[in-house]
Formats: structure tokens, C-alpha cells, sequence
């Protein structure tokens, strides 16, 4: 089965928890604090693996997490990093945020990495928190919690060239032919259901690759058909050949059809207009077929080069061959993605702290509930066992203006406050 789009969950790992540890050592005075910080989590990595083809073994494993980073010990010892999580991904791979639909990665080439989730830094132990003031702080940090997200992978082919046209217009028997690609071929509409990928040769040495593509008809930009499928593929190609069947024995204009493709590649996405387009006048070999050129030609207004071949007799190959190698040499590669739009994503998945740090909303029962990414992640990284380390969550949340916000929101001595599943009582 091919599989060219799913959605998955991905988490990087928690860092570990620092710890509260004191030195106690015969003949040693004055020992002093020696808990250790725990270890980094691991990051969710994703890595380009050229021999893979599809999205299929994510059909079967959804859930990505990392794992933590290991707690800190005594003695000062730090936790040990915990080693990423890598996750081999097919050429073409583009990872986009399901929340905020914003592309994070696009991955082409074999062994190219990207950072999906970003694994939590570890908390430090109470050495760190150490000062003239306190100098045997009881107070230390839970691991940071990692980065968690949905995300859709969407494959799109690594091809050179692909073919579009109506299904049964001779897409399959053309690769077939020129490759040693073996695409399904049958007497029906929409008999290739996936896209196929053949290693083309010229006679002068010349190779490329080129990709059947399913079947379009009209609608396709909407997803009619095997349209949304098809598209997705097109649009990585830098060279586009437009297949015809010049024998209209389906009963159709060949004009019309080549006018209502080209619709459905500029309604999908008008770049794909930019590509240098090759018309394909196929099944010349039958009945009416050169009539059929002739007055196609005649209507044709666009300056695209028309070879008529046939692709089971193989007349005209060489040259269609030919041809589609001279306009790769002469055609930059279309990025999907500007590496300006890519760095933007980027520096909005990196720059977290400029989020709102915190959100009041009511319950129906009265009670005030607090929300927001930074404030939850200090609660995350509080240990609420020591009373320290309570009091240092007070006072970040006073820094960060939660007591001020919620008098001005009206809360008063006794009111309750819910931040995640716990509950306490505001304190005037």
C-alpha cells in the first residue's frame, strides 16, 4: 500500500529532576549542598532514509515520544542526557504543525535531519540555588517537560518529470516503455492508483527520473477523483509531460482536455504554470489520430513543443526523450518552500518565551483558572514537596504579574484558583 499523508503525536523527552542533596564526609567541615541536575531529554529527530518510499510504517506506530533525561544524584553528579529519538522518514517528507499549519521541516535529501520536538532541559539540583544568603538551599527544579505536538507528514515524489493527463490517455504504457518501471496497465479508468517512479536513459547517456502520476479529471484541485493525490505529487517536478490522447476514442476533444488539465494545475497552485510544459500527442498509431493533430494544433495557443508518438509501436521516443533531457538542463529546481517562509517557522518554533505567559478565564462555579505555556511549564518544574521550592513558584508568579491580574479580575482572599488539575486558595 502506498501511503503518502498521516497524521502523528510527537513528544520530546522530560529532563530529568535535579535533587536536594547535602555532602555529610567524616573530617569534612562545612559539606555544604551537593545535589546534581538531572539530564536533557531527547529530542524527536527526523532523518531522510533514501530507501524508503512511503509513509506506510507510520500507518502502524503513531506516537513518537522521546525519552527523559536521568535525574541528578548526590555528590554532585549530573543526570546523563538521554540520546534522541531518530525516526527515518522517506525523500520528499514535508512535516507541517496540525495546529497552527505552518511547515517545520522539508526533508529532501538522504541522511538531511530535522528537530520535530524538542527534548525539556533537565532541573537543576540545589547546589545551583546556593548563595551567601542561603547557603544550604532545600530547593531544586523538575525536569523541564518536553516540546508535544501533532503533526501531518506529507509525502510528496522526488521526480524530475511527470506525466499528467486523463486517466487512459497512455501515462503507464509511456513509463513502462522508456523505463524499467512496471506500473499496472488495464483496459480502465484510474488503473494507476499511486504514483510510479521510473529511472529514464536517453541514447546520449543522459538519465533523469519520472513519475506516472494518477489519472486528473475535472475538479481535481477539489479533490475529485485521484486529483488531490495526483496534485500533491506535481508539484516537486520541474519539468511537466502532458500526455493526449490524440485518438479521442473516449469521445473527447483533445483540446479540451489539455485546456481543462492546465486549469486544474493553475487552480491548485499557480506556480505549477511557471514549469516548462512538453505536449505528448499519443496513440498516434490509431485511426484519425493525425486529423486530430492537425486541428489540435491549429486551436493550440501556447508555445509548448507537441511530439507525436506512440507508445506502444515506440514511434517518436528518442525524440520526447531528447527533448525532456535538454529542458531539465536549462530548468532551475522550484522550491516548495522559500528558505526565508522555512527560517520564519523556525525561529517561531525556537522563540517560545515571546508567547502570552499566562491567560485568566472563570468556571462556572466562580472559581479563577489559569492557563498559558510558561506559567504551566514553572508548575511542571516546581516540587511542591518542599516548602521552598513552593515559595520560589510564588514568587515567580508575582514577578510574572499573576497575583495583580487576578485582583484585577476581581479575586479575593479565599477565592480558588485551578492551574492544570490542582487547586489553591488565592491569598490577599
Amino acid at each position: 500500500m502506498f501511503v503518502d499523508q498521516v497524521k502523528v503525536y510527537v513528544k520530546g523527552g522530560d529532563g530529568g529532576n535535579g535533587m536536594v542533596a547535602f555532602r555529610r564526609e567524616k573530617y569534612v567541615p562545612k559539606g555544604g549542598p551537593a545535589g546534581g541536575d538531572g539530564g536533557n531529554g531527547g529530542d524527536v529527530v527526523f532523518e531522510v532514509d533514501e530507501g524508503l518510499r512511503t509513509l506506510m510504517d507510520f500507518r502502524y506506530q503513531r506516537h513518537f515520544k522521546a525519552i527523559r533525561g536521568e535525574h541528578g544524584m548526590s555528590k554532585n553528579q549530573h543526570g546523563r542526557n538521554a540520546d534522541d529519538m531518530v525516526v527515518k522518514v522517506p525523500p520528499g517528507t514535508v512535516v507541517t504543525d496540525d495546529d497552527t499549519k505552518q511547515v517545520i521541516a522539508d526533508l529532501t535529501e538522504h541522511g538531511q535531519r530535522a528537530v520535530i520536538a524538542k527534548g525539556g532541559r533537565g532541573g537543576r539540583g540545589n547546589t545551583r540555588f546556593a548563595t551567601p544568603a542561603n547557603p544550604a538551599p532545600q530547593l531544586s527544579e523538575h525536569g523541564e517537560p518536553g516540546k508535544e505536538r501533532y503533526i501531518v507528514l506529507e509525502l510528496k515524489v522526488l521526480a524530475d518529470v511527470g506525466l499528467v493527463g486523463f486517466p487512459s490517455v497512455g501515462k503507464s504504457t509511456l513509463l513502462s516503455v522508456v523505463s524499467s518501471a512496471k506500473p499496472k496497465i488495464a483496459d480502465y479508468h484510474f488503473t494507476t492508483l499511486v504514483p510510479n517512479l521510473g529511472m529514464v536513459e536517453t541514447d546520449d547517456g543522459r538519465s533523469f527520473v519520472m513519475a506516472d502520476l494518477p489519472g486528473l479529471i475535472e475538479g481535481a484541485h477539489e479533490g475529485v477523483g485521484l486529483g488531490h493525490q495526483f496534485l500533491r505529487h506535481i508539484e516537486r517536478t520541474r519539468v511537466i509531460v502532458h500526455v493526449i490522447d490524440m485518438s479521442a476514442m473516449e469521445g473527447r476533444d483533445p483540446y479540451e482536455d489539455y485546456v481543462t488539465i492546465n486549469q486544474e494545475l493553475s487552480e491548485y497552485n499557480l506556480r505549477l504554470t511557471e514549469r516548462p510544459q512538453i505536449i505528448v500527442a499519443n496513440k498516434m498509431d490509431m485511426p484519425e489520430a493525425a486529423e486530430n493533430l492537425k486541428a489540435f494544433k491549429e486551436k493550440l495557443k501556447d508555445d509548448h513543443p507537441v511530439f507525436p508518438i506512440s507508445a506502444v509501436t515506440r514511434e517518436g521516443l528518442r525524440d520526447l526523450l531528447f527533448e525532456v533531457a535538454n529542458q531539465l538542463e536549462t530548468t532551475p529546481e522550484f522550491p516548495l518552500y522559500d528558505e526565508e517562509e522555512l527560517a520564519e517557522n523556525r525561529v517561531m518554533y525556537t522563540m517560545e518565551d515571546e508567547e502570552i505567559p499566562f491567560n485568566i478565564t472563570r468556571d462556572p462555579d466562580g472559581a479563577f483558572v489559569l492557563s498559558g505555556d510558561s506559567l504551566e511549564r514553572l508548575f511542571k518544574m516546581t516540587d511542591f514537596s518542599r516548602d521552598e521550592s513552593v515559595k520560589r513558584f510564588a514568587r515567580q508568579m508575582r514577578g510574572m504579574g499573576v497575583d495583580e491580574a487576578l485582583r484585577e479580575r476581581g479575586a479575593k482572599d479565599g477565592d480558588i484558583i485551578r492551574l492544570l488539575e490542582f487547586e489553591f486558595e488565592f491569598i490577599d
